[in-house]
């Protein structure tokens, strides 16, 4: 059966929140009727910081050490725990957990994305969005002893497949292929 895409940017998409109750209160979701299926998710994200500091990073000149490498293990262990810091997360098995970067220069920026998959009755998304938010986290912590002026941002969900609510591509924003 072939699922429907949806695409969707700002706008709202349900009012009804699957994590209260029919009295208002908070609740975990009974996944346990749902199938098993293949679901993925890719999200992004960004770190803005200077020119220099995106060279250094690059380049491996840090004081700390391999940015990148600290920051793909940092998104991958913290994808892998998820459901430990976002309360109504379910814990799920995870198959694949990847993490890459693509320098900016132009933007004078390090693109953060992390893709997750699974066969399980709830959807990766929050483990992607997690994954990045790790990943950004990590390249902070590493470089801001020489530039404590960067920022962090746009973390957003990219694309998604796979379940009762189908598949999702972000407007405009097609995924860029993990390396």
């Amino acid at each position: 059966m072939a699922s429907k895409t949806k695409s969707r940017t700002r706008r709202a998409v349900s009012t009804r929140l699957t994590h209260l109750d029919a009295r208002g209160r908070i609740r975990m979701v009974d996944v346990g009727e749902k199938p098993v299926t293949r679901r993925e998710a890719i999200a992004r994200g960004e770190v803005r910081m200077a020119p220099a500091t995106l060279r250094a990073i690059v380049g491996g000149k840090l004081k700390k050490g391999e940015a990148l490498a600290a920051a793909r293990i940092a998104g991958i262990m913290a994808a892998k725990r998820t459901h430990e810091m976002i309360p109504l997360c379910h814990q799920i098995p995870l198959e694949v957990v990847e993490v890459d970067f693509n320098p900016d220069a132009a933007n004078s920026a390090l693109q953060i994305q992390a893709r997750t998959v699974t066969d399980a009755r709830t959807g990766v998304e929050m483990e992607a969005l997690v994954a990045v938010s790790a990943a950004a986290l990590t390249i902070y912590d590493m470089a801001k002893a020489i530039d404590r002026a960067m920022e962090i941002g746009g973390v957003r969900l990219v694309a998604k497949r796979g379940g009762r609510s189908g598949d999702f591509v972000r407007d405009g924003e097609p995924p860029w292929p993990i390396r």
